[in-house]
Parts: structure tokens; sequence; C-alpha cells
């Protein structure tokens, strides 16, 4: 076995807790993220399925009935307009969303660069602390 592995010292015991569960988030997360994706595309698929098929039951219906289903041009374009308004915000909305995440993201990463550096400098304090006050053989 490792050093690692056989270690009783308090850091080595929890580097190796560290280290065993980073591993597991690791090896699991993208099975989640898996899961997560695939139930979202199933809601909208149904979704969409249930829209058509209503539509498809209510199109019968009008038809066997006899009902005009023509609008008159003006509420056919404010319609058509209403709905090519909402597909431009969910796409700015979308826009936003990942501007967002983007920003967390480098917010993140620069968080951790400077906990690298805030450590290392801590590092740097302690030996030079140590170095004041530790004695000297001569």
């Amino acid at each position: 076995m490792s050093k690692t592995l056989d270690t009783k010292d308090v850091f080595g015991i929890y580097e190796q807790n560290i280290n065993s569960s980073f591993a597991t988030i690791n090896r699991e997360v993208p099975k989640y993220h898996q899961s997560v994706t695939d139930l979202q595309q199933q809601c909208i698929q149904t979704c969409e399925n249930t829209m058509k098929s209503v539509l498809a039951v209510q199109k019968e219906i009008v038809n066997k009935v006899g009902i005009n289903a023509n609008i008159p041009d003006a509420a056919l374009n404010t319609i058509r307009e209403t709905n090519e308004g909402i597909n431009k915000v969910y796409s700015v909305q979308n826009q936003i969303v990942q501007t967002a995440l983007d920003a967390t993201k480098q917010n993140i990463k620069t968080y951790n660069d400077n906990a690298k550096a805030f450590a290392d400098l801590n590092k740097n304090i302690i030996h030079s602390w140590i170095s004041v006050f530790t004695p000297r053989n001569n």
C-alpha cells in the first residue's frame, strides 16, 4: 500500500477523505447531469406531444361539426407577432442566463486562483514567523 493509505497523521487522513469525496462527486456528477438533461428533454417532448394531440382533437371536432376556423387578418397578425415576441424573449432570457453562468464560472475560477495564492502567502508568513522564533544553534 502507498504511504497515504497507511497514514495515521490527521492531515493525511483529512486529505484522503477530501480525495475520496471529490473522486465520488466527480464520478457521480456526469450521471446526475445526464439524468436531469434526460428528464428535461422528456418533459419538453411530453408538453409538445400533449399540445399537438389537443390541437389535433380540436381540429377534428371543428372540421366534423363544420365550424369556420378562419380568423381575421388582424388577429392572425397579433398572434404571429406575439409568438415571435415570446420566442425573442426566450432567446434573450437564455442569453442572459448563459452570460450570468459564464460570469459565475469566471468568478469561481478567480476565487480558486486567489485561494491558492492566499494559502501560499500564509505559508510564507508562517515560515517567516517560525524562522524568527526558532532558536539558532551557533
